[in-house]
């Protein structure tokens, strides 16, 4: 089976190069002037704090992929507002060849119910001051990603 016939197109085992960037998304959800950050559980972010996101699916929409990673990884549900950026995200090996390589498309949400939880791809969850992250480890543009999406959040809001 192909990823033409619907198969999902996995991520390469530890030690092989990736064909292709994978395509993932994530969602920058609000509440009460908030984000929802989590922990990450697995390389190549584990440990950092995050959005919650992941891989899209075959025969999903971005903002489908993002509202049920959202509710599989933290356990919350919330309603699309817009598209925020795309990030990339990839490494490479001490000889040069590509490691990983994640083109994630992020969203900006509100949250619509549900308390955030921990599970196996979120070690820890909070909610955040988006402007003020202080002194965590974060995944590498996530500042510039709830800046902007902070801004946007305040223009689609109602007030």
């Amino acid at each position: 089976m192909n990823a033409g016939d619907g198969q999902v197109i996995r991520f390469p085992a530890a030690g092989k190069a990736p064909a292709r960037p994978v395509l993932a998304a994530s969602v920058a959800v609000f509440r009460d002037g908030k984000v929802l950050l989590a922990t990450r559980t697995k390389p190549p972010a584990d440990r950092l704090w995050s959005l919650p996101g992941g891989k899209v699916e075959a025969g999903e929409t971005l903002e489908e992929a993002a509202l049920r990673e959202l509710a599989e990884e933290v356990g919350v549900t919330a309603r699309i507002l817009g598209f925020n950026r795309h990030v990339e995200i990839f490494g490479r090996d001490a000889k040069g060849a590509v490691t990983h390589h994640f083109v994630v498309a992020s969203f900006i949400g509100e949250w619509l119910a549900g308390e955030p939880r921990s599970g196996p791809e979120a070690g820890a969850v909070m909610w955040a001051d988006p402007l003020r992250l202080g002194g965590l480890a974060t995944t590498r543009e996530l500042g510039e990603v709830l800046r902007r999406a902070s801004s946007l959040y305040r223009d689609e809001s109602p007030a």
